[in-house]
């Protein structure tokens, strides 16, 4: 089995070629590394979202609220920003949070809130981890490809424009011999 370039004695293959080469190879490794690369990406960011979402569960806890207003239907926006009540511990608490439009003065809104009595945002779901898993395992395995398909047209660029300036060079020592014209 051959590991180096296969016409490594070819008097026409130059050092720019060897470099094409061996870069081709080396981001073809790089592009099939996307893959398990994104796996393992995934894979961390499931386990941190449900670690953070067990953590989020564990703190908060949810209670009925009520609308103190009329939320007037056919807005715009599916949700608005409403004024809630509800009673803990037999004090009246206040809030303004985001409600479905179209309801009235004492509907039901179900409120979460922290360990001191804030309103926060409901804990993650175990669905919420796993669309952070897929979105960060399907950026890396796409980034990687990516990347290599942009270092190898960069470097086709710099090792062209190298060819083609020696080949000028050349050409201007040969010209003269091939044409019989004085250079300019």
């Amino acid at each position: 089995m051959r590991t180096r370039p296969r016409q490594r004695k070819n008097p026409l293959r130059r050092g720019s070629d060897r470099v094409q080469w061996w870069l081709s190879r080396l981001l073809l490794v790089l592009a099939l590394a996307g893959l398990p690369a994104g796996l393992a990406a995934g894979l961390a960011s499931y386990h941190s979202q449900t670690r953070a979402a067990q953590a989020q569960a564990a703190t908060r806890h949810p209670v009925t609220a009520r609308l103190t207003e009329d939320v007037p239907a056919g807005l715009d926006t599916r949700t608005v920003p409403a004024a809630v009540t509800w009673t803990a511990d037999g004090v009246v608490h206040k809030a303004v949070v985001e409600v479905d439009s179209g309801q009235d003065v004492g509907a039901p809104v179900p409120v979460w809130l922290d360990a001191d009595g804030t309103v926060v945002h409901a804990p993650a779901t175990a669905g919420q981890a796993a669309a952070t898993a897929w979105t960060a395992a399907l950026v890396t395995a796409t980034a990687l490809p990516l990347a290599g398909a942009l270092v190898w047209k960069g470097a086709l660029y710099v090792l062209d424009r190298r060819r083609y300036a020696r080949w000028d060079a050349e050409w201007r020592l040969v010209e003269p011999r091939w044409t019989r014209r004085q250079p300019s």
